[in-house]
């Protein structure tokens, strides 16, 4: 976590961070490229340097690596889940059981924050787990990235070494003088005795890793986001009393985002149970949004998805995403109102995976299959018209489907091709359109050719051809035939 600014190493140098360790000098933290050359945590640094003459030696900052980790602790819970923790010194934690939908589930989520940060030189071993425990030991024991579905969890955690299960040292250097190795054997021993020898230790994390109690930790909380609460004398868990004290946090938000002249984008409620656990609602809204009565719906229509357990002690409601809002008028006596369409997406985007709810807009390009995009459903028109010179057809194939074509060269349309094994004669054509390849997109396409045809069968189907190249230089393309779109 410890930034080296610009005149930082190359990932090929050997690269080691020291500190006290007791009365002695040693090191706590190496690279890849120091570790495969001996170096080890916990060696000394003369025996280090003496070891590898050329290794870089850095003093550790703890206080700014926990400022980074509070850092990253604060992306992942405006990016990723409203439960989130940091886990010191060089970890996460994430729930992700009411926010995993909106990415697309977990395994895109793995996909997607692995990719991120590793665009931002974060190396990050990453475990999806339905345990806290489990996903700890996963994630520093095991292959990163792993996914453990519940029915898995026993098999998943059996080969771990104990290390996994965040027991003191000294607790597992006294089960190794045993013979215990791996959690699996571990678990097999009678806790009587284990409790008996080592304390209760043992015994709490591996009920934490199995699930059998609940773990609690501290949320991380950006102080600049807009929060209410409300704590309950006594616990409550009924859904209708959940979605009344729900509308009384949404009033108390509104107000204050009122105060500040913000709307809320993003919304997270937190469920603080007796037990510890944490569940989560997330909603998100296209637009801005103040509206008491949508701003409660879109939270109540997730309530069944809450679990109260024995009961629920604190409801937290933070506006997570907010941006600037202030009233305008609706309508007019010169121009109507345009209709609203922000609480049908609120409503389908809630309900659907992240990304799946877009509409397409024209983007300036000539190559087809690049000049449309997808936009969020209300985005602002981007000024960019559609082709108007040659129609467009209603569906285009992705990618092209080759066909077999007669046709003559350079310019004519083909007189017949066949396309998925049925022969179709060319009754009518109509072009070529002539589209180029573009240069500043692809190397590739600085002398690349399409011709496109419109063409309708004998039976009175049309669809639309092109054959790649002009017909003449075959710098321009192979000359063969594709089919690229059928019209309605």
């Amino acid at each position: 976590m410890r930034a080296l600014g610009a005149s930082a190493p190359s990932s090929e140098t050997p690269l080691v961070l020291v500190g006290r360790a007791g009365r002695k000098r040693a090191i706590l933290a190496a690279n890849t490229t120091a570790l495969t050359q001996g170096i080890a945590p916990g060696m000394a640094v003369a025996k280090a340097q003496a070891l590898i003459p050329g290794l870089v030696v850095q003093d550790t900052d703890p206080q700014g690596d926990a400022a980074a980790l509070e850092r990253l602790a604060v992306w992942a819970f405006k990016r990723y889940s409203p439960v989130v923790a940091a886990d010191p010194p060089d970890g996460l934690r994430l729930d992700m059981a009411g926010a995993a939908h909106l990415l697309g589930g977990e395994p895109a989520f793995l996909s997607d924050i692995s990719r991120r940060l590793a665009d931002s030189g974060t190396a990050a071993r990453i475990a999806i787990a339905p345990t806290y425990g489990a996903a700890h030991g996963l994630a520093r024991f095991g292959r990163s990235p792993a996914l453990v579905q519940p029915g898995d969890l026993a098999a998943s955690l059996a080969p771990l070494p104990i290390a996994a299960l965040r027991l003191d040292a000294a607790v597992i250097d006294g089960l190794r003088r045993l013979g215990v190795e791996t959690i699996g054997e571990l678990a097999a021993l009678p806790r009587a005795s284990l409790a008996l020898r080592f304390g209760p230790e043992v015994g709490r994390r591996l009920d934490q890793a199995y699930g059998r109690v609940s773990e609690p930790f501290e949320l991380v909380e950006a102080p600049e986001l807009v929060r209410v609460r409300r704590a309950f004398a006594e616990p409550i868990g009924a859904p209708e009393t959940l979605a009344r004290y729900t509308g009384k946090l949404v009033v108390q938000l509104c107000e204050e985002l009122e105060r500040q002249g913000l709307g809320a984008r993003r919304l997270d409620l937190l469920f603080t149970c007796v037990d510890n656990r944490i569940e989560a609602i997330r909603a998100g809204t296209a637009r801005p949004l103040r509206d008491v009565k949508r701003m409660t719906r879109l939270l109540c229509d997730k309530i069944e998805t809450i679990a109260p357990g024995f009961g629920i002690e604190l409801m937290t409601l933070t506006a997570s995403i907010a941006e600037p809002l202030s009233y305008r008028n609706a309508s007019s006596l010169i121009e109507p109102a345009t209709p609203d369409l922000s609480d049908l997406v609120d409503t389908l985007a809630n309900r659907m995976a992240h990304g799946r709810l877009y509409r397409c807009a024209p983007f300036p390009s000539e190559v087809p299959e690049r000049s449309v995009q997808r936009v969020e459903p209300l985005a602002p028109p981007l000024g960019v018209t559609w082709p108007a010179d040659w129609p467009r057809p209603a569906r285009l194939l992705d990618p092209p489907a080759p066909v077999e074509a007669m046709a003559l060269l350079p310019d004519h349309p083909p007189a017949s091709f066949t396309w998925g094994g049925v022969r179709r004669r060319v009754k009518r054509a109509d072009g070529p359109e002539r589209i180029f390849g573009e240069w500043w997109v692809r190397d590739g396409e600085l002398s690349a050719v399409r011709d496109y045809f419109q063409v309708e069968d004998e039976v009175g189907e049309r669809f639309w051809l092109f054959r790649r190249g002009d017909g003449e230089d075959p710098n321009t393309g192979n000359h063969r035939w594709y089919l690229h779109g059928i019209f309605a």
